[in-house]
């Protein structure tokens, strides 16, 4: 096996929160207990969304806590150039075509056929601009999707979670690599870092479980390596939803960093006694690494 490379992907969309530390966490401790590298890249590919100073507020919040990547900070924004490589290369298979339709375009031929479908608030793209369809018609180009190979039902194992199963075709359909507004999104950008910086292990939280067969989909027909995914328990903010910038959730109080660590583990289902992360690390290994 590949020597372990595991890594913590934040958003600069703010500070981290009680949830981001969880990540963070079990991210580290995965690696440390495979004896691998811990790298943390920044995902700013989002510009609008990203708050001015939240990347280096980060980086010292986690430094606080004693989890420092091995290597130097990458930056997505500065990264451009790759994924438009990558872009040109599933253009040039025929794997990626220019979309011309708006959003209202969409909801409209769904509503037209009676076939709408939303999975996690957005609508199943309908083929509209497909090269088999006829291709973009009137409008120039808006966007460029990912065109779905046959085989769009992808099969994996996640660490935790154990066997997973989601077609891609029916479940999301041909979604977008580069948005409408020119950014890159984010599916292709992490694929393209995923492979770049050698990641073989991706630990992150459960709301991303279901970003992994599109994310399969593309290393395949990039000709990229698939890492092991594993996906941890969220913590739920007080409407029981997800802990997040959007529901309100506070910045880390790192006056005391152990007893922030301790409710990160526990979450995790780790001891938080008085052993800190020397402890942590011992319940991960016994736990995931033996």
């Amino acid at each position: 096996m590949a020597t372990y490379r595991g890594r913590f992907a934040p958003s600069p969309t703010g500070p981290l929160h009680a949830g981001s530390l969880v990540a963070a966490l079990a991210s580290w401790l995965d690696a440390r207990a495979h004896n691998g590298s811990w790298v943390v890249r920044i995902e700013d590919v989002d510009t609008p969304r990203c708050v001015p100073g939240s990347d280096q507020r980060i980086l010292q919040q986690l430094a606080t806590c004693g989890l420092v990547g091995d290597e130097p900070v990458i930056w997505q924004s500065q990264r451009e150039h790759r994924y438009q490589q990558a872009l040109n290369q599933l253009v040039e298979h025929g794997h990626a075509y220019p979309c011309g339709c708006s959003r209202k375009d969409i909801e409209a031929v769904l509503q037209a056929h009676g076939t709408h479908r939303e999975r996690h608030h957005i609508a199943v793209y309908p083929g509209t601009c497909r090269p088999a369809n006829g291709g973009l018609q009137g409008p120039s180009a808006r966007a460029w999707r990912f065109q779905l190979p046959g085989w769009a039902e992808v099969h994996w194992t996640d660490r935790r979670l154990g066997p997973q199963t989601q077609n891609v075709a029916t479940d999301v359909g041909d979604f977008v690599l580069k948005r409408a507004d020119g950014l890159w999104a984010y599916q292709l950008a992490v694929v393209v870092d995923d492979a770049e910086q050698g990641i073989t292990h991706v630990v992150r939280g459960e709301d991303l479980t279901d970003n992994t067969a599109r994310q399969i989909v593309l290393q395949r027909a990039l000709g990229l390596p698939t890492p092991a995914y594993m996906h941890m328990p969220l913590v739920m903010g007080a409407n029981g939803e997800k802990l997040s910038k959007q529901n309100g959730a506070q910045p880390l109080d790192l006056t005391d960093p152990m007893r922030a660590l301790n409710a990160a583990a526990g979450t995790l289902g780790l001891p938080t006694h008085t052993g800190g992360l020397t402890e942590a690390l011992a319940a991960w290994t016994r736990a995931w690494a033996a």
